[in-house]
């Protein structure tokens, strides 16, 4: 699914991302943690497409995504990469099922079948009963998960977290851990999450640690947890 080779990102003399290779494959769930300023949200950016790289490349289902003019690019990336943040940006005026429902909409999508789309991930999530209810009348938790469900409407073939529950408390956190989980195990969605959350790391496939803008370790997750 995923080819990243030799993959440099540098801010003057330092290398923010340091010669970095890996692969991910269909359906896994692979989390990146590493102290702040190893490299982990940057590797992210670059793997989605939301920075360019000084070298290397990143290719996703076999496509070359810097080797893309800039505009397929942008279609490339909205059509086949979700992505989630620590801050769900969503959008205070329109309802749950609405922000789910937006990216179909931008897409061209009708109206109607945004929203049949978009109700089918609320239930997903846990969420019909919240359908009409705007970010301000939901809970933290709730709006992460609305987060989520809209990453996936476009049916990605990837999606990438960048710190999903670093905003949230641990309760509202586990209830995100384990929905990721769900995700992966009922959708076969592929996942790349940035976490500080060691909980969060120890539920995926596979964890690769960063240091220095390096991946120094890897190691396989609990699985038994979810199994």
């Amino acid at each position: 699914m995923v080819e990243v080779s030799n993959l440099v990102k540098k801010y003057g003399n330092l290398k923010v991302v340091n010669d970095v290779s890996l692969q991910i494959g269909r359906g896994e769930l692979v989390s990146i943690t590493g102290a702040s300023g190893a490299g982990k949200s940057t590797l992210l950016h670059l793997m989605g497409a939301l920075d360019v790289p000084d070298s290397g490349t990143v290719k996703i289902d076999g496509v070359d995504l810097f080797a893309l003019p800039s505009r397929k690019q942008a279609r490339f990336r909205n059509e086949k990469i979700g992505f989630v943040f620590q801050f769900h940006h969503l959008l205070p005026e329109f309802t749950a099922v609405e922000n789910i429902a937006m990216p179909l909409w931008i897409a061209g999508r009708k109206k109607s079948e945004g929203m049949q789309e978009a109700k089918k991930l609320l239930e997903i999530v846990g969420l019909s009963e919240r359908a009409d209810h705007k970010p301000a009348a939901l809970s933290g938790g709730e709006q992460q998960r609305v987060a989520i469900a809209r990453a996936l409407v476009n049916k990605p073939a990837i999606v990438m977290a960048d710190e999903p529950t670093g905003n949230l408390d641990s309760v509202n956190a586990d209830a995100v851990h384990r929905l990721f989980v769900q995700l992966r195990r009922e959708l076969s969605q592929t996942f790349v999450l940035v976490t500080h959350n060691k909980d969060l790391a120890a539920l995926t496939d596979r964890n690769l640690e960063m240091l220095d803008g390096r991946i120094v370790s890897a190691s396989v997750g609990k699985k038994e947890i979810w199994e």
